[in-house]
C-alpha cells in the first residue's frame, strides 16, 4: 500500500467512523511514564486498540549508555507479529495527548514501524485526550481481547531515516549535515546533564530548537502547520540529523520535518548523546553556540 494514502495524523472523529475496519491495527502505546500505562489502557481505550507500553514493550534497545536504541530486526519482527501486525495493515497509534512527552513517545514509535518498513501509520491527533473529549464516543475498559499474533513481521529497513553513529561522525567531521538538538536550552549549553549521558553538552557545531515548542499546551496537539513551517524555518538547508538524550524527544522534530512539513533528508540519531558522549574521544561542545 502506497504510504502517501495514509496522513500522519488522523483525527479522533476519523477513528470513530472506522473503528469496525479489520484493516486498522490500534495501538495505544500508554506507558507508566506517559499516561498512566497498562493500568489506564484498562480503565478506558479505544474500543479494540491493543496495549504496547511504550517503555516496557521492546521499542527501544539498550547498549552500555544508549538507552533509546532501535533494536534489530529480529527483535522488532517479534515485537510486530505478537501485536498481530502484518504488512497489509494501518496502524494508528495512540499516546494520552497530555503533553508534549507522550507526543514525543508517539513519534518515535511511528518513526520505528515507519523505518521497519510499515508505511502505513498514523498518530490519532490529540491521543486518548481528544477522543474522550466528546462522550459520545465509546470506551472499552479491561484487559483488552486476545491479540491473535501473526507469524513474525518482514521487516525492511528503510534505511534513509536514521543516522547510527558511524553517520553522525561522518556528518560531524565533513560537516556535511545539519545537527539538530531539540532537547531546552539547558541541555543544549551543558547545564543540565542527563543520567543517561555520561557528558553535559551537545554534538559539534549544533544548531537548536526545543521540540516543546511544537506543541501547544492549550489544545494538547501540535501547532498549525503554517505555525509549524514558521517555527522550522530558521532550520537550515540541507540534510537535518534530529538528536536529543536517548532519541525520544528528537522524534517530535523528526516528526514536524519530515512527515508534516515533507522535508527531505531529514533522520532520526537514535543514539543520541546517551551513546555518542560515552566515548571520551567524541567531541561535546558547551555553551550558549
Amino acid at each position: 500500500m502506497p504510504a502517501d494514502r495514509f496522513p500522519p495524523l488522523v483525527s479522533a472523529d476519523w477513528l470513530a467512523t472506522h473503528l469496525n475496519d479489520t484493516s486498522i491495527l490500534i495501538l495505544d502505546i500508554r506507558s507508566a511514564v506517559d499516561g498512566g500505562g497498562r493500568e489506564a489502557y484498562e480503565q478506558a481505550h479505544v474500543p479494540g486498540a491493543i496495549h504496547t507500553d511504550y517503555a516496557k514493550g521492546g521499542w527501544r534497545a539498550v547498549k552500555g549508555m544508549a538507552t533509546g536504541l532501535l533494536p534489530d530486526a529480529k527483535a522488532l519482527a517479534a515485537l510486530f507479529g505478537g501485536l498481530g501486525l502484518t504488512p497489509d495493515r494501518h496502524v494508528v497509534i495512540v499516546s494520552a495527548g497530555t503533553h508534549v512527552g507522550d507526543f514525543s513517545a508517539a513519534s518515535r514509535v511511528y518513526w520505528t514501524l515507519k523505518i521497519a518498513g510499515h508505511g502505513a501509520v498514523s498518530l490519532l491527533d490529540g491521543g486518548m485526550l481528544a477522543w474522550r473529549a466528546d462522550p459520545a464516543r465509546p470506551v472499552e475498559t479491561g484487559p483488552g481481547n486476545p491479540v491473535a499474533a501473526t507469524p513474525d513481521y518482514p521487516v525492511k529497513w528503510v534505511a534513509d531515516l536514521r543516522s547510527d553513529r558511524a553517520a553522525v561522525e561522518r556528518a560531524v567531521g565533513a560537516h556535511s549535515a545539519v545537527l539538530l538538538d531539540s532537547r531546552s536550552s539547558g541541555y543544549f549549553e551543558g547545564k543540565e546533564k542527563s543520567p543517561q549521558a555520561a557528558r553535559a553538552g551537545r554534538l559539534p557545531d549544533a544548531v537548536h530548537l526545543d521540540h516543546a515548542k511544537a506543541f501547544d499546551p492549550d489544545t494538547k496537539r501540535l501547532k498549525s502547520p503554517a505555525e509549524l513551517a514558521a517555527l522550522f524555518g530558521s532550520v537550515p538547508d540541507g540534510p537535518v540529523v534530529n538528536y536529543c538524550n536517548t532519541g525520544q524527544q528528537a522524534a517530535t522534530n523528526w516528526f514536524v520535518l519530515s512527515e508534516i512539513l515533507r522535508r527531505p533528508g531529514v533522520t532520526l540519531y537514535d543514539g543520541s548523546m546517551s551513546e555518542w558522549a560515552e566515548d571520551p574521544a567524541r567531541p561535546v561542545h558547551t555553551g550558549t553556540g
